[in-house]
């Protein structure tokens, strides 16, 4: 599984180029994490709704293709795009969506935050309030988007959405539970190497 830093770079060209890798990808075309971080910008999910943006700023908002709602990310959030073959890897996406929530709940645990999955939400907590999204795009039996975990961030921009849907969703990240809090890079370092150890780990029925 190869690795790609793309730094702090806009969030539309990362996009477009998301959607370009996993049309070209063919069946030796190797897994991909691309580690990211963004200008501010809301991204509006498949089955988003206008009024889950409830203040309307100088951030723009861009429509997608994964599932889910609005999300924010900015600087300071980790946000690691998953490119995955799921089919070949003869897993399904449920799983890959439990690889990612347990390497950010490995993660965090090792910086002494106890966090956890919710069954009834996508993403991952501390207590009631949410640390990381994710969210995903199916498409010719792989998946790209990923997730995006708080780090040390401005979280002012999520109080003008109903984050993920969720009106009153309060959110959290790393600076508020730790410090000093570890820089970015650190905690992708981290993050990746639970990605890979986690979707490299065969699927268990349930």
């Amino acid at each position: 599984m190869k690795i790609i830093s793309l730094g702090l770079a806009d969030y539309a060209p990362v996009f477009e180029a998301m959607k370009t890798f996993n049309a070209g990808r063919n069946e030796a075309t190797e897994d991909e994490l691309w580690v990211v971080e963004h200008p501010p910008v809301f991204t509006q999910g498949l089955a988003g709704k206008p009024e889950h943006l409830l203040i309307r700023d100088d951030i723009p908002v861009v429509q997608i293709d994964r599932g889910g709602q609005i999300t924010y990310h900015g600087p300071g959030q980790l946000v690691i795009y998953t490119l995955i073959d799921f089919k070949r890897r003869k897993t399904s996406v449920r799983h890959i969506v439990s690889a990612l929530e347990n390497s950010i709940i490995a993660t965090l645990a090792e910086y002494g935050i106890n966090a956890a999955a919710d069954p009834a939400r996508p993403g991952v907590y501390v207590g009631a309030k949410k640390i990381a999204s994710l969210g995903l795009r199916i498409k010719n039996g792989a998946v790209y988007h990923g997730l995006a975990l708080n780090i040390n961030m401005d979280l002012t921009p999520f109080t003008h959405i109903n984050p993920c849907g969720y009106a009153g969703m309060e959110m959290t990240q790393m600076a508020d539970l730790l410090s000093p809090c570890p820089t970015l890079s650190e905690v992708a370092d981290k993050l990746t190497g639970h990605l890979k150890t986690q979707l490299a780990s065969k699927e268990t029925a349930q």
